[in-house]
């Protein structure tokens, strides 16, 4: 069965900027396609992001919408050979759902990833023990094939924190995550070992936010914020279980303050990893 066609977000941005310059232009649909000698509504598709647009029908765009800034061009340019470039998540297309392909391509690309758990240890600092019993609680129907895949995918994500430029991660657990027993205490304590060894890493920060604190600066739950290089806005993401939501800047900017604020009730690195080690050795 062929996989249905979907715009991801990468391309979707590409095609937003170019309605906009051809918009700001004050040229319509038919005048874009008449000077690519295309049809009108290849593209529309173009702008939708359903058809990732080539190099040579982008220059002629940026030209015809007078696009002369060296640096904007360069910027469009390398997102488009972002929607073209396939990536080793590409190979899991099948496996998950679209959503979470653009979040994984979203952790390649970052340079900052900012992580706030309410319920359990995020994707990239979790033990493939840890990881497995998660994916079973969210996908009690699974398959085992289906659950190795998407351990599979959980794992070779992991390997982002172990590249020459890796990006910064900074975690905010809050303390009911150290606490939410996830397979057995074994497995837990093991999981919060695992914590402070990557919390020793010099662009790992990890943090606990503690009962003590008292009401946290919000009560929406997990989300993660993605800062990108410049040609790319920055994105917040939070899953429900209708699906995934993708914010763009300059939206964000709520996701934005609910971290700044958990993050100033939150206890210092030393003293997270303090706690993380006491209630390690009780798991244990």
């Amino acid at each position: 069965m062929r996989t249905p066609q979907r715009a991801t977000l990468r391309s979707q941005w590409l095609g937003q900027q170019l309605r906009e310059l051809r918009e700001k232009s004050g040229l319509l649909l038919k005048d874009a396609a008449e000077y690519l000698q295309r049809d009108p509504g290849t593209v529309s598709r173009f702008e939708s992001g359903f058809y990732p647009i080539r190099r040579p029908d982008l220059l002629a765009l940026m030209d015809l919408y007078g696009v002369s800034d060296p640096q904007r061009r360069e910027a469009l340019l390398r997102l488009s050979q972002d929607v073209w470039q396939k990536g080793w998540w590409d190979g899991y297309v099948h496996d998950v759902a679209g959503s979470m392909i653009d979040f994984v391509w979203l952790e390649a690309r970052a340079t900052h990833i900012r992580s706030f758990a309410a319920i359990v240890v995020p994707g990239l600092l979790q033990t493939p023990e840890y990881a497995e019993h998660v994916i079973r609680v969210n996908e009690p129907g699974a398959s085992p094939d289906q659950i190795k895949r998407w351990l599979e995918l959980r794992m070779t994500r992991q390997r982002l924190l172990d590249g020459d430029t890796p990006p910064r991660l900074s975690v905010i657990l809050d303390e009911a995550v150290l606490h939410r027993q996830i397979g057995t205490p074994a497995i837990m304590a093991a999981q919060l070992r695992h914590l402070i060894e990557y919390a020793a890493r010099p662009t790992v920060d990890i943090r606990v936010l503690p009962f003590r604190a008292g009401t946290p600066a919000g009560t929406y739950g997990t989300f993660d914020i993605f800062t990108l290089p410049d040609s790319f806005p920055e994105v917040a993401y939070t899953e429900t279980l209708a699906g995934a939501i993708y914010i763009e800047s300059p939206d964000t900017e709520r996701f934005i303050r609910a971290y700044d604020g958990h993050e100033s009730l939150a206890l210092g690195p030393a003293d997270s990893i303090e706690l993380i080690s006491a209630l390690a050795e009780e798991w244990q």
